[in-house]
Order: structure tokens, then C-alpha cells, then sequence
């Protein structure tokens, strides 16, 4: 699952392979709002920064692209990283336009499970900055919770998933 792409259709998205052909859209949707949180993105992300990232994508570091229900459209990339020992990190970054209607919620919780189900003896994590609302927040619709540790990137803080239980219970 983690070396090579996946292939996944929600509601309201698809998530497949970036590729090349998506360098244009994928700088599009990369402006100073994702470049400022993402660490590795340069700033401006220009057409042939895309073009590497697209084409450095598999093995331990693996790019999904999230697209419209038609797979026309792209909307976001989900990331897949490996990290030291049965580890793996998630990351993600959505265009503007689509913010704040759940795709990104729905696009990283089928990520994670599709991760989860190939790997069920793996621990999946993401690293926030305490000060990005919106993305804690998703990371918790999602089923992250906070480690209190701090993560590897300066000012982060480390949050790992926790499957919801089959059952639950409302009333305390």
C-alpha cells in the first residue's frame, strides 16, 4: 500500500496517482497558504517544483491526488510518509475553493483507512501546529488524538490515530 499509489472513490471524491500531467493543477492549489505550512513545499511552488514532487513520489514518500467525483478536477493531495520503525505519517493539503465543505475530512479518513486495513500492525500519525484550527480539528473528526510530545518539525505537535471502537457508549 505505502510503495506504490493507491486507488480509492468516496462520495464525493477520487483518490488516485498524481501525475505527471497534474503539475499544472497541483501548483494551482499549492499557493502561500499550503507553502507557509508545508515544510518541504518552496515558496512560490512553481510548475517544475510539482514536477519533482510528482516524480519523487513512491517508496516512502507517496503523493495521492484527491479529485472530483469524475476524477476531472484536482482538489487536493493526500501524503503517505514513512517514518522510522512501523510508522507512518500523514499529510495533506487542499485548494482554497474546496476548504470547509469535508472533502478533506473524507479524502484523509478513507487515506487512513485504506493505510490502517494494509498495515494493521502499523502506528499512523500526523504532525499540527497547535495554532492551524481547522487541521486539528480534521485530524480529529478523523480520529487523531494528541500525543502531548512534540513532533519532529519545530513548533509541531505529534497526534496519533486511534481506531474508533465497534461499539460505543454517549452517556457518562
Amino acid at each position: 500500500m505505502t510503495d506504490t499509489l493507491l486507488s480509492l472513490s468516496t462520495d464525493h471524491c477520487r483518490i488516485a496517482p498524481l501525475t505527471a500531467d497534474d503539475a499544472r493543477a497541483l501548483t494551482a492549489i499549492t499557493d502561500e497558504t499550503v507553502t507557509s505550512r508545508v515544510h518541504f513545499l518552496p515558496a512560490p511552488f512553481t510548475e517544475a517544483d510539482a514536477r519533482a514532487l510528482i516524480a519523487r513520489s513512491g517508496g516512502g514518500d507517496v503523493f495521492h491526488a484527491v479529485r472530483d467525483p469524475r476524477g476531472l478536477e484536482l482538489y487536493g493531495v493526500v501524503g503517505v510518509h514513512r517514518r522510522v520503525g512501523h510508522e507512518y505519517e500523514i499529510g495533506y493539503w487542499f485548494a482554497a475553493r474546496v476548504r470547509g465543505k469535508g472533502i478533506a475530512t473524507e479524502a484523509v479518513r478513507a487515506v487512513v483507512a485504506a493505510l490502517a486495513a494494509a498495515q494493521s500492525d502499523c502506528a499512523i500519525v500526523a504532525e499540527c501546529h497547535p495554532d492551524n484550527e481547522r487541521s486539528r480539528a480534521l485530524l480529529r473528526r478523523v480520529g487523531f488524538v494528541s500525543t502531548g510530545r512534540p513532533g519532529k518539525r519545530p513548533g509541531r505537535i505529534l497526534m496519533t490515530w486511534r481506531a474508533a471502537p465497534a461499539w460505543r457508549i454517549d452517556v457518562c
